[in-house]
């Protein structure tokens, strides 16, 4: 790589497919703070903006892909503060105002002025409408999106930005109805989420954990994971798990996958009182009214991404060996074939570009 060039991986247009192509080296001012990509996570959120046609999202091209980052601090603007040059990071995704309490609070994800954002087409954050760290180098616009990785591995690092952050967020909705002795949570979607989801349930709560999903490999995964039992989603699953959770159903079911049949089952096994949150988006839909197939005083959430202060929590659990990431790694070079994997439904766990 050449002092005044670096390579990114770039969406040009709009239904792809990106481009690995040089681009000009930044240098940062005011706020800002250089890293260089140490790993960067490649998911499904990844093909929904690649797929995306014209005015689908509010982002402006081109910009390079990437929204889980992990690096090491190369330079900061004069105005910078947090991590030091030669420090190593994981980059906080989602990028607001940084300014209305939402933000000021850590929660950027439900930045307050979002909406005015999106109308002015600047970006949901890393690789989101801006430039994110699928290449040798990114600039992240203020140190108050960085948190320290200590001397965890980059490819470990890199996906719990968004996949173990996201994963923590969700169950942080359903926490309070898991307090109980003997309370049940469902996991809907043993994925790039959904397996970490099992462990942050674990390390985090004495819940007793049952895992859903349509692929043996993600059971086998499941357990690995510390599930207490996991099964394929057939005719009989709905009996299955509410046997398991006594008879009363579960206290908390956590949606992975958002598909028509994935929410029908969650409100099939969901106990009175109980708490749903659904994470993924594959097109499914909860009809909310009284009476309907809902129990009686449920709680929905839809949680997006996480926040900064949680995303620290997350990289401690890492840290301690709480949280491990089941990766598959591929090369920078490699990305229009990881794209390829990823869309197959092949990976198991999570992809990582590894700049070569």
């Amino acid at each position: 790589m050449s002092t005044g060039r670096t390579r990114a991986l770039r969406l040009t247009r709009w239904g792809g497919p990106p481009i690995l192509t040089e681009a000009a080296r930044a240098v940062p001012t005011g706020e800002e703070v250089l890293i260089r990509v140490e790993a960067a996570g490649l998911c499904r959120s990844d093909l929904h903006v690649i797929d995306a046609g014209q005015g689908d999202l509010p982002y402006r091209l081109p910009f390079t892909l990437g929204h889980e980052v992990a690096g090491r601090v190369m330079e900061r603007g004069p105005a910078a503060s947090g991590p030091a040059p030669g420090e190593r990071v994981v980059v906080y995704g989602p990028w607001g105002c940084g300014r209305c309490a939402g933000c000021a609070a850590g929660a950027e994800n439900y930045c307050h002025r979002r909406a005015t954002l999106d109308a002015d087409r600047v970006g949901t954050g890393a690789g989101l409408g801006r430039d994110g760290g699928m290449a040798d180098l990114m600039l992240v616009p203020s140190g108050r999106l960085l948190v320290p990785a200590g001397d965890l591995s980059a490819v470990q690092a890199a996906p719990l930005s968004d996949a173990g952050l996201t994963a923590y967020h969700a169950v942080s909705a359903v926490r309070p109805a898991l307090r109980d002795a003997g309370a049940s949570v469902v996991v809907l979607g043993v994925g790039g989420l959904g397996h970490l989801a099992v462990q942050v349930l674990r390390a985090t709560t004495g819940a007793q954990v049952l895992a859903v999903d349509v692929r043996e490999e993600a059971l086998e995964l499941a357990a690995e994971c510390g599930a207490h039992y996991a099964t394929l989603l057939r005719p009989g699953t709905a009996a299955a798990l509410r046997t398991r959770t006594g008879g009363f159903g579960a206290a908390a079911v956590l949606d992975f996958v958002g598909s028509p049949s994935s929410l029908g089952l969650a409100v099939e096994v969901l106990r009175a009182g109980g708490e749903l949150a659904v994470v993924g988006s594959g097109g499914g839909a909860v009809t909310v009214r009284k009476p309907g197939a809902l129990p009686p005083g449920t709680r929905i959430s839809l949680p997006f991404w996480g926040t900064r202060p949680e995303l620290d929590v997350v990289v401690g659990l890492a840290l301690k060996g709480s949280l491990k990431v089941h990766v598959e790694q591929f090369a920078l070079s490699d990305a229009v074939e990881a794209i390829t994997r990823l869309r197959s439904g092949t990976v198991r766990g999570r992809v990582v570009l590894v700049p070569d």
